[in-house]
C-alpha cells in the first residue's frame, strides 16, 4: 500500500502529468485495489506542490543558462517559450485579476496548464511569490477535486442524469 502512495506522490511531481495523472492512477485498479480518495488526494497535492518553490526561484535561471547548450538547448528553449507564452496569455486575459487567472490556469485540468507551467509563468512575469503560491496551491486543490470526481465517474453520471 505504501508503495502505491509513493508512486502517486512521485507521479504528481512529474511535469505535464502532475496531479492530473496521479489521481486517476491512484483511483484505478491498475495498481491493484484503488487507493482511498482523501489520503490519495492529500499525497497528490503535496507531491504536486513540492517542486513549486524550486521552479519559481530557480527554473527560469537554469532554463536561460541552458538554452544555448548543445544537448539540452532545444528542450530548455521549449520550456522557456512555454513559460513565456503561458505568462503572456495569462497577463492578456487577466488584467488586474492576474492571480485569479493563475488559479484558474492551474486549477482547470487541461493539457499543459498545471502547477509547473503556472509557476514558470508566474516566475517569468515576476509575480509576487506568496500570492502566486496561494493561487497555485488553490488551483492544484481544484484540479485534484475535478480529477477525483472525473475519475470516479461523477461527471459522466451527472451528464447521463441531466442529459
Amino acid at each position: 500500500m505504501l508503495k502505491k502512495y509513493i508512486l502517486v506522490f512521485l507521479v504528481s511531481m512529474v511535469p505535464l502529468i502532475e496531479l492530473r495523472g496521479a489521481v486517476p492512477i491512484g483511483l484505478s485498479t491498475w495498481l491493484g485495489d484503488p487507493l482511498q480518495l482523501l489520503p490519495l488526494y492529500i499525497v497528490c497535492i503535496l507531491g504536486n506542490l513540492l517542486p513549486v518553490p524550486l521552479i519559481f526561484f530557480f527554473a527560469r535561471k537554469i532554463l536561460l543558462w541552458g538554452k544555448d547548450k548543445k544537448y539540452i538547448g532545444k528542450f530548455f528553449t521549449f520550456c522557456i517559450e512555454k513559460g513565456e507564452k503561458g505568462g503572456k496569455k495569462l497577463q492578456e486575459k487577466a488584467g488586474k485579476g492576474l492571480y485569479f487567472a493563475l488559479f484558474l490556469f492551474v486549477g482547470i485540468p487541461l493539457p499543459g496548464t498545471g502547477a509547473w507551467t503556472g509557476t514558470l509563468a508566474a516566475s517569468f512575469l515576476d509575480m509576487d511569490f506568496k500570492k502566486s503560491i496561494i493561487a497555485i496551491m488553490t488551483g492544484v486543490i481544484l484540479a485534484g477535486a475535478i480529477m477525483g470526481l472525473a475519475s470516479m465517474g461523477i461527471f459522466g453520471a451527472a451528464g447521463a442524469i441531466l442529459g
